[in-house]
């Protein structure tokens, strides 16, 4: 055969860890605070620099705005943006002393009458929000606010008025679940993983596993994800899975679903990973700036439960 003069293609190189290709896409797509979550996480960063990030989010009646929960912009404070400033202090080891104290003055003065917090205080109006976050005059305490937020609190064993009626409404909303959907269950176990009083958790927990299997919450089967409904109000193919519920083996939730049914999970979890590097937002996307900030947030939680479950991720 003639010399052509052409060189042959250089070999294909080897594929690049879900660790690596999520890097990437984390320092071309995310707001400082992911990014100094991810290093946190996985590069060894320090916490000191992830709460200096989110201090730029504090206000100063204590709670957290300026759309750190992507789907609520504006500066406000709301308790959707403080529990999630809750969770980014629990994860660096941080939620403990002043600054938490601090938050429990600011969900005292945002709480319902009952003591519980409700999805979105009206004070927002105004300022654009995701169409499936409400804003009402009067708004009710709400499982999905509170749950989590009470038990990061126990969690880290912060002990503050505010939290025994808050407590109380977790009990009674957990254990009067009789229909529910997808986000309003994995609040409760973020709620009943921490709670102090555990044989009554692990009963509750009991319970609502046996509600998510009967009333098909979790799809168990991911090659066939048209069988399994979603719940009303959900975008199309906003389904949950098992590792949604039980984000860690110690989690509660982690006894409802056989190990078979976990593993299909946690495949299906390191099979969303996309071809940028970062994991897709399957609630409904309503604007393209939460999105683009959502997408960093999900990412990092995925490679937190495959690691979690002790799946490789580079």
């Amino acid at each position: 055969m003639a010399e052509t003069g052409v060189s042959p293609p250089p070999p294909t190189p080897p594929a690049r860890s879900a660790l690596f290709r999520a890097e990437q896409f984390v320092w071309l797509t995310a707001r400082v605070l992911e990014q100094r979550l991810f290093a946190y996480h996985f590069l060894n960063g320090a916490p000191d620099a992830v709460e200096a990030a989110l201090a730029a989010y504090r206000n100063e009646d204590g709670g957290y705005g300026h759309a750190l929960e992507p789907d609520l912009r504006g500066p406000v404070s709301q308790p959707l943006h403080t529990g999630h400033a809750l969770r980014v202090l629990d994860a660096v080891g941080r939620c403990a002393g002043q600054r938490v104290e601090r938050v429990c003055r600011y969900l005292t003065s945002a709480s319902a009458p009952d003591g519980a917090l409700p999805m979105v205080r009206p004070g927002r109006r105004g300022h654009p929000a995701a169409p499936f976050v409400p804003v009402v005059d009067d708004p009710p305490s709400e499982l999905l606010a509170t749950g989590p937020v009470v038990g990061l609190l126990h969690r880290n064993e912060v002990w503050h008025a505010w939290l025994f009626r808050a407590t109380d409404f977790c009990w009674q909303a957990v254990e009067c679940l009789e229909k529910s959907h997808p986000y309003e269950v994995e609040a409760a176990v973020a709620f009943l993983d921490s709670a102090p009083d555990r044989p009554r958790a692990e009963a509750a927990a009991d319970r609502l596993g046996r509600l998510v299997r009967e009333q098909r919450l979790a799809a168990l089967d991911t090659e066939h994800l048209d069988a399994w409904p979603v719940a009303p109000g959900y975008a199309p193919g906003e389904h949950h899975f098992p590792h949604d519920f039980a984000k860690s083996p110690r989690s509660l939730a982690r006894a409802w679903f056989t190990d078979d049914e976990m593993e299909r999970s946690l495949d299906f979890l390191a099979a969303e990973q996309r071809d940028d590097g970062g994991w897709p937002v399957r609630r409904r996307q309503w604007a393209p700036a939460p999105t683009l900030e959502s997408r960093p947030i999900v990412t990092i939680e995925a490679l937190r439960t495959l690691r979690e479950y002790g799946r490789f991720v580079g």
